[in-house]
């Protein structure tokens, strides 16, 4: 969950560096720091707690730091407070070895223990400081270099990382290696960089390696060699990102968040047009054949956070239109669980970054049980993508902001047209109800322009609600599913307190917290649940809630219950959750404006939950 970047070539490198960092700031922030080396003379190591501006200021924009060659880390403190001390880059005594590090070494107390044996002390509280001396260690102890130094200790450790680390004896490289933490390497001209994630070097290169598990690389000017666990040369391919750097800024928008709500029009039009070819949805180069699709029995949803929500939402939508039953798990819960599988099941992971731990950890269980597997990411090359049997890559391009946005939205999209494909291949819908909800779904786009359009009632509202202490989501069936997201925006980027029910369960025991002047959102996408739905709203009312309505133009009788009324374009049903999300997520957006608080890293949190 922190971020990386590293660079050796022909320029400065502390510049490079920290403009990398910055574009990894919402992967970590509790403290950063760089290391560069001036050719043969001492690297100089530089780091700070606090947000990377420190560190900015502290060095002039990098241009106080001499050097061609250097690495660079921001945190987010898993071992050890956060603190200058337990910053990263770590280094030995004599600075022999320096490294940085994302990840958990699960047993970095047994490696510290064997390391004192061998005389060695430690500074920080950090596991990152252990790796880098079981390095050192190796190194002396073998005099075989930094690649078998590097292939023992990765041998010791248990856990996940993601390793840049510099000898003293070669001032010029980086070696990198990794195990289930991300890592990207670019290179172009002369130049070498490595990142965590691609928004870093996007800048500078768009010709990418993505280092495998249990590899290493060894990074030279314009050079990368790759090795396995056993010291062996391997060679990879390279692979071109699409994404340009434009991409990754704001363009004029006061936060990322904001200009990823605005693109969400564009990504979901993107992500329905690399599917749907000539009133067909074509699914073919996915790897899933027709006779696999016939013969699902079951259909597990595995994700995380926001991601498990759009699960929640395809749930109803692909039992709508197919006879497979669906149930959707939390990953963090499904791979520690003994799960009868049958063996027509298809377990389908949905991660934006393809990184996720816990979603990781659920794709190999599921393939360790002969289960076929499909990937919903957004990252070509991650390691969902490169695991999993089949992958839909959605377009939503570099998402930024910690709090998911247009991702969300594309996953969501994803998942329709997996439902109408399943649903078409069984022969459970017939080609006009296919063609209808295919016609319905590019509209999709221009419905939540509309939408964007009218931003402004929101803002009103969320200035005026800024300063609650709770507030509550409720819902039935798909709309449950958005007020699951609508909450989790509201409590991650405002800090309020915040829950979301499904609307039926109100009576069974939510309603006792219901007083004077909370706020209660109610969802109402629904038609053949609107009804019931009001009638949960009239039972908060009468107990003093302050009603917000989110429904569809023409519902307009929500208005005789609702102290105040959004509204959205009216759409299919199975697609509502596309529109509804949009007004939910300016609102959380906008409440964390008006109450000053940094929107794209809200405290806490972190981008991609690499470690479990």
């Amino acid at each position: 969950m922190c971020g990386i970047v590293g660079f050796t070539g022909d320029h400065q490198a502390a510049p490079v560096l920290l403009d990398g960092l910055s574009k990894l700031e919402y992967r970590g922030y509790d403290s950063a720091g760089i290391a560069v080396r001036d050719g043969e003379k001492d690297t100089e190591i530089i780091k700070e707690k606090g947000k990377l501006e420190v560190l900015i200021n502290m060095t002039d924009g990098g241009k106080a730091v001499k050097g061609c060659c250097g690495i660079g880390h921001t945190r987010w403190a898993t071992h050890g407070e956060p603190s200058a001390l337990n910053a990263h880059p770590h280094a030995t005594d004599d600075e022999n070895v320096i490294a940085v590090h994302n990840g958990i070494i699960e047993n970095y107390q047994e490696l510290r223990d064997k390391l004192v044996k061998a005389g060695y002390t430690f500074k920080s509280q950090t596991d990152t400081e252990v790796a880098v001396k079981l390095i050192d260690y190796y190194y002396r102890k073998y005099g075989e270099g930094p690649v078998d130094s590097i292939a023992r200790a990765m041998i010791r450790i248990r856990g996940s990382y993601a390793l840049c680390v510099m000898f003293k004896d070669y001032p010029q490289e980086i070696y990198t290696a990794r195990k289930d933490s991300p890592m990207i390497i670019g290179i172009t001209n002369g130049e070498t960089y490595v990142a965590s994630d691609v928004p870093a070097i996007l800048k500078y290169t768009r010709n990418v390696y993505y280092i495998g598990n249990h590899e290493i690389a060894k990074l030279e000017k314009g050079n990368v060699t790759f090795y396995n666990i056993e010291r062996e040369e391997i060679t990879k391919e390279i692979t071109e990102i699409k994404w340009n750097a434009e991409a990754a800024e704001k363009g004029g928008y006061e936060h990322f968040m904001l200009k990823e709500i605005h693109e969400q029009p564009k990504v979901i039009k993107d992500t329905i047009n690399s599917v749907v070819k000539d009133g067909d949805i074509v699914l073919s180069e996915f790897g899933l054949t027709d006779e696999e699709v016939q013969a699902l029995s079951q259909i597990y949803i595995v994700a995380c956070g926001s991601a498990y929500h759009v699960g929640v939402a395809a749930q109803y939508v692909i039992e709508e239109l197919t006879t497979i039953p669906v149930r959707v798990e939390l990953a963090s819960e499904f791979r520690y669980r003994k799960t009868p599988f049958n063996k027509n099941s298809l377990v389908i992971i949905i991660s934006q970054s393809g990184e996720t731990a816990d979603s990781r950890a659920a794709l190999t269980l599921a393939k360790e049980n002969g289960i076929k597997t499909l990937g919903i990411v957004n990252v070509v090359g991650s390691n969902i993508a490169r695991e999993a049997d089949s992958v839909f890559y959605t377009l939503a391009g570099p998402e930024i902001s910690v709090a998911t946005t247009k991702a969300y939205s594309t996953q969501l999209i994803a998942t329709y047209l997996l439902a109408m494909k399943f649903a078409k291949v069984r022969g459970e819908i017939s080609d006009e109800r296919l063609t209808e909800l295919l016609e319905e779904i590019q509209t999709i786009p221009d419905k939540v322009a509309k939408i964007l359009e009218d931003k402004e009632r929101i803002q009103w509202f969320a200035s005026k609600f800024a300063n609650i202490r709770d507030a509550f989501f409720i819902g039935r069936g798909i709309d449950y599913a958005v007020s699951l997201e609508g909450s989790l925006k509201m409590k991650e980027i405002s800090y309020i307190h915040s829950e979301a029910y499904a609307a039926g369960e109100l009576k069974h025991g939510p309603i006792s917290l219901i007083e004077n002047g909370t706020l209660v959102i109610s969802v109402l996408s629904q038609q053949a649940l609107f009804e019931k739905t009001v009638s949960n709203m009239v039972e908060c009312k009468a107990r003093g809630a302050y009603i917000m309505g989110l429904t569809s133009y023409g519902n307009y009788s929500v208005e005789d219950t609702a102290d105040f009324t959004a509204y959205v374009p009216k759409t299919d049903p199975l697609f509502a959750a596309s529109l509804a999300v949009v007004p939910l997520q300016l609102l959380g957006y906008y409440i964390s404006v008006a109450k000053g608080l940094d929107v794209d890293k809200p405290r806490n949190l972190a981008k991609s939950v690499t470690v479990e």
